[in-house]
């Protein structure tokens, strides 16, 4: 989906888990690198929900800190 299309969609929070082969609302950037994993419009990989869990449990810095919930296309 283009990412403007998915940024101005319709949007849920969904749990972290339940975000897999859902399209991204928003854009998620660890830090560190700095650099974003997701980005509005993309399908969010088991892969990437992985990378993210357990960076936060090592100490990876996220906007939304506790990594709870996903923001994706209703």
């Amino acid at each position: 989906m283009p990412p403007r299309d998915a940024f101005f969609a319709r949007t849920e929070d969904v749990p972290v888990e339940r975000a897999v082969g859902r399209v991204c609302a928003e854009q998620v950037t660890p830090y560190p690198p700095g650099i974003p994993v997701l980005l509005p419009g993309e399908r969010v990989s088991e892969e990437i929900v992985d990378y993210l869990t357990s960076g936060v449990r090592a100490g990876m810095v996220l906007p939304n800190p506790t990594l709870g919930t996903l923001r994706v296309v209703a």
